[in-house]
């Protein structure tokens, strides 16, 4: 950035010429020591200096950024539709991008050019830790791969319905750009306020810093220096992970209690890693960290987890289930599947007619059932939508009113202070990237009947309502509570009988959501690192229309090429994700709502609706509870949509995955917190950051060398040829199969 680009704005105290030090070639903003950020997570994590002319928008930027954008999404999507799945993320990318990045500082003309005017080298200095940042933001808006394209799948595979192949790709582009033009509009709430602290972006934060080797304080000179401490617990993690992914699956979930009696079937299902989990102890940071987070996410938000998990998967489950409730003995305790009454697997083959439901053939075949944990985490999930958007209204909307009155007047902390000398993305560019997305989608959706017209706007509205406050939930406590469901049950009820229509709802509801936050969490990890916020709207807006165009042609080319795709024939080609994707449309769609949760042709599982209610009641309770009695503290801390979407990921999450998550948090994000801080400030999200990389190249490597060439470690006790890793197998059985 050349220095006479500094925006006209900027609006210090003091005149950056008499105060700006040169520094490795730069030029350092120095503040007070006092003028850090009020939070403490912050503080620790991510410097309060700035250098405006540090190089970020570089030939090197985009080169490596759009060569791992495309070489991700490629792989992503080609191992999501594997029976074994692998994803490649943030950190991988981290990790092999600054080899790359330092190769082409060394190697490139540091040439000055000059094009009408326009003057830039393809080196201009060395690789920067801002170009690093946007190298990672590229890959890491499409680490996983556009949830559209399963739709596209969807027709071809199990409907037999294709579409054109432009078809397929508006779908995703619209579904996947949406969302960034919504990011937009959230910046004055949910990246310039200090209390938004989005708790991942600091793993990050801290990965980079450390990779860099940011400036030791003097008081840590004496330390393990930063990037040492992370290559050596990345080699450990590395190390260790061959056991749990290869060599010693077991150790991954020990089931120990269950080991005592494995042949009883109430032990198995309480105990067994595929049932309740209890006492399960799993050594496998991939299982334990998966869900929770538990380094990053804050400990008041895993206490609240802490409670949802326990009310929900240890006494109400195990209540309903033993009672009988639903015919619940007949299926497993805890189970995705659907089943008929007697509790053999449900055949969907024999409801449809043409992909459609043909309602004499349900009634003689007879209503879909389900467990009665995954029938309860629905009503749980429908809880914690309406818990979300009461628990912002009354815990933060008086905040939001005054935020939006006083953004031009109010006092930014440090942060917002440094990120005034970068030119601000116009609003226009984010209006301009809405209206025509909002356009695309309705020619996408009405051209080839996806869905009707009025759909799009629901969808839409939808998506904005709750952005919001689920975004406020997100930045706060590290969890977000999922719109899958709503979208689903509010077309199933105006669409019933149409699979596609749903799914096609679902992806607009629920992703653009999805999608919106997925960029701000990136926008604030730029106001954390400084990057310039023009910049990074192009880094991201044109990574991710390449991403979605990857992801598609490489399912298609799949679909196209590999014959049995999605069945046992095709394997590994199996789409584990997409069949399951098919099974939400079967319930949602094609039968529907309300003959699995209202009243119709036999549903039984009504009551779980009265979970929309609950949900809106608790929070206003407890917030008046709070208002009566200002001196109990830790009414302050219930937070009922992170409580309730406790069990939202269950299944396909396990319940020991949580168990040992939040024993992880308890240690790291309290216990060392609070009697060994020095040490939590300086390593923990270091930590996770190393841990996650470790695990990710173990696993490609193991993937690569072992698991593609189909060979397979040799079997032993830790190592069971059935594959039942945990010696509890009846932990996945339903409470008669011991006496059959």
């Amino acid at each position: 950035m050349e220095k006479e680009d500094i925006h006209e704005d900027y609006e210090y105290d003091y005149d950056l010429e008499k105060t700006a030090e040169r520094q490795d070639g730069g030029v350092q903003l120095e503040l007070n020591e006092e003028d850090d950020s009020p939070i403490e997570e912050v503080r620790v994590t991510v410097p309060n200096t700035d250098d405006p002319l540090m190089p970020c928008n570089t030939f090197r930027m985009w080169f490596l950024g759009l060569f791992f954008t495309a070489l991700i999404s490629f792989v992503n999507q080609f191992f999501y539709l594997r029976q074994t799945q692998i994803s490649i993320g943030y950190s991988v990318v981290a990790l092999i991008s600054l080899p790359a990045g330092h190769l082409m500082a060394w190697i490139l003309p540091t040439r000055e050019w000059n094009i009408f005017g326009w003057k830039f080298s393809l080196n201009p200095g060395p690789f920067s830790i801002k170009e690093h940042v946007l190298i990672g933001t590229m890959t890491s808006c499409n680490t996983y791969t556009a949830y559209a394209v399963d739709i596209v799948i969807l027709q071809k595979v199990f409907y037999n319905a294709e579409k054109p192949f432009i078809a397929g790709l508006l779908l995703v582009l619209t579904t996947q750009i949406t969302g960034f033009a919504l990011a937009g509009a959230l910046r004055k709430v949910l990246i310039r306020p200090a209390h938004m602290i989005w708790p991942s972006t600091l793993v990050t934060a801290s990965l980079f810093r450390s990779l860099h080797h940011v400036q030791e304080r003097e008081e840590d000179l004496n330390r393990m220096p930063r990037i040492k401490y992370y290559l050596l617990v990345t080699l450990g993690s590395f190390v260790w992970y061959w056991f749990p992914g290869l060599i010693f699956p077991t150790i991954g979930m020990i089931s120990w209690i269950c080991w005592i009696k494995p042949d009883n079937i109430i032990l198995a299902q309480l105990t067994g890693s595929n049932g309740l989990g209890f006492g399960t102890i799993a050594l496998d940071w991939s299982a334990a960290s998966y869900y929770v987070t538990p380094l990053v996410t804050p400990w008041f938000a895993q206490v609240n987890i802490l409670v949802g998990f326990i009310i929900v998967t240890w006494i109400m489950v195990p209540a309903a289930y033993y009672t009988n409730l639903w015919n619940s003995k007949n299926y497993p305790i805890l189970s995705a599947s659907l089943y008929q009454n007697n509790g053999s697997s449900y055949d969907k083959s024999q409801i449809l007619t043409d992909n459609i439901l043909d309602e004499a053939k349900y009634l003689a075949y007879g209503p879909m059932r389900m467990d009665s944990f995954f029938a309860l985490t629905y009503g749980v999930g429908f809880a914690g939508l309406t818990a979300t958007v009461v628990h912002v209204v009354l815990y933060n909307g008086r905040e939001m009113v005054e935020r939006w009155r006083a953004a031009r007047t109010e006092n930014d902390d440090v942060h917002s202070r440094l990120m005034r000398v970068y030119p601000e993305v116009p609003n226009w560019w984010y209006y301009v990237l809405f209206i025509i997305s909002l356009g695309l989608s309705f020619v996408t959706c009405v051209v080839w009947d996806y869905m009707p017209w009025w759909a799009v706007i629901l969808a839409m509205a939808i998506a904005i309502f709750f952005v919001l406050p689920v975004g406020i939930v997100q930045a706060v406590t590290n969890q977000q509570p999922g719109l899958n469901i709503v979208t689903e049950y509010v077309i199933g009820y105006m669409l019933p009988g149409h699979a596609i229509a749903n799914v096609t709802f679902k992806t607009y509801g629920y992703i653009v959501n999805v999608q919106a936050l997925t960029f701000t969490s990136d926008l604030k990890l730029g106001h954390y690192m400084k990057i310039p916020p023009r910049v990074m709207f192009n880094a991201q807006v044109i990574s991710t229309i390449i991403a979605g165009a990857i992801n598609l042609g490489t399912a298609t080319w799949l679909v196209d090429t590999r014959p049995g795709i999605c069945t046992a024939a095709g394997y590994p080609f199996t789409c584990r994700s997409t069949k399951t994707f098919y099974s939400a449309s079967i319930i949602w769609g094609a039968i529907g709502p309300a003959r699995v949760f209202g009243s119709k042709d036999g549903a039984i599982y009504g009551p779980v609706q009265w979970g929309f209610l609950i949900g809106a009641a608790l929070p206003a309770i407890f917030w008046g509870l709070s208002k009566k009695f200002p001196n109990t503290t830790w009414l302050k801390y219930v937070h009922w949509p992170v409580l309730l979407a406790a069990t939202s990921n269950m299944p396909p999450a396990l319940p020991y995955m949580y168990s040992n998550g939040l024993f992880l948090g308890f240690i790291f994000m309290y216990v060392l917190r609070h009697y060994r801080y020095n040490w939590w400030a300086r390593y923990n999200y270091l930590t996770s950051a190393a841990l996650d990389s470790g695990v990710a190249i173990c696993g490609l490597i193991i993937f690569f060398a072992v698991q593609l060439k189909e060979h397979n470690f040799p079997f032993w006790w830790g190592n069971p040829e059935d594959g039942n890793w945990d010696h509890c197998a009846l932990g996945g059985a339903n409470y008669y199969e011991e006496f059959l």
